[in-house]
């Protein structure tokens, strides 16, 4: 079922009234216009039955997603990310890659993103119909407490988050403290990852050392250290846990980065927690759920 619609799952799309967001990559690229152009008049066929806002990414606002039926996103991996923070659990997201590696090798992989130009009119339907497969994707958080005593949750991030001096070239500090783990360490930083994170090095790193399961996918996370050596196991530096992280900075000014974008700046003496506490994201599949798809 979708949103406010009072419709029942599998019920004729014909009854279905739905409030559709369509939010495309804005680069003045050919292929990504002409897959904008190909998307709107597919939508234009259903506008008796549908009401579409489109909005480039680069112009979206966390209020245009609220009281969606449902968000395409139109674009690459890269799209979806730069957008998922404004979007919160109950809202069905379809990912709709816009550039297809398939078809060039200079396009998108679109891990995310399980439709195309291709196969978009039939799998619209589908999730316009609520017959889609969700997957609810856990996502990344880290709530930072100042000094004076303010908190700070950052956006979630649904890939991979970032902990380190705001002066790349000098060593991030920190006492670093989970579960039974307590140690002062230097390093070049703290990478998180969720287990879908595909994009991260660290995370390939700990597939490599079969760290992690993904039947733990939904409770557990990747931590690494950014300059560790894969030969180094231990949970100091590479850790698969289910616990929070918790920091506190012994560095001038540092920052926390979710998903390579926004960033959270602190000062000496401020703790950051990281854990699995953010919204999950409801990403709707057509063909494999996701993690089947990172099977395959």
């Amino acid at each position: 079922m979708f949103g406010n619609n009072h419709t029942q799952e599998g019920a004729p799309f014909r009854n279905i009234m739905a409030d559709v967001l369509l939010v495309f990559k804005k680069n003045f690229e050919e292929v990504h216009d002409n897959s904008l152009e190909s998307i709107k008049m597919i939508l234009q066929n259903y506008q008796q039955r549908i009401r579409v806002d489109v909005r480039a990414r680069e112009k979206v606002r966390r209020a245009d997603f609220i009281g969606r039926d449902l968000v395409i996103v139109l674009g690459g991996d890269g799209t979806l990310t730069s957008i998922s923070h404004n979007i919160d659990s109950n809202t069905p997201v379809m990912g709709v890659n816009s550039h297809p590696r398939s078809g060039d090798p200079l396009g998108s992989f679109g891990f995310y993103m399980d439709s195309d130009i291709d196969t978009f009119e039939e799998d619209f339907i589908v999730a316009i119909e609520g017959k889609a497969i969700v997957n609810h994707l856990p996502r990344l958080q880290a709530t930072i407490e100042t000094t004076s005593g303010n908190r700070i949750k950052t956006d979630p991030a649904m890939n991979d988050l970032l902990i380190a001096n705001t002066h790349q070239y000098a060593p991030s500090k920190y006492h670093l403290r989970r579960g039974d783990l307590d140690v002062i360490q230097h390093s070049s930083g703290l990478l998180f990852s969720t287990w879908l994170g595909q994009g991260a090095w660290f995370n390939q790193i700990a597939r490599k050392k079969k760290l992690g399961d993904i039947g733990q996918s939904d409770t557990h996370y990747l931590v690494i250290t950014r300059d560790i050596s894969t030969d180094i196991l231990g949970p100091e530096y590479l850790d698969w846990t289910s616990q929070p992280t918790v920091i506190t900075s012994d560095m001038h000014r540092g920052y926390v980065v979710p998903d390579g974008w926004d960033e959270y700046q602190f000062n000496r003496g401020a703790t950051i927690t990281v854990d699995l506490s953010g919204p999950p994201l409801k990403l709707l599949t057509f063909r494999n759920s996701m993690k089947d798809r990172i099977a395959l």
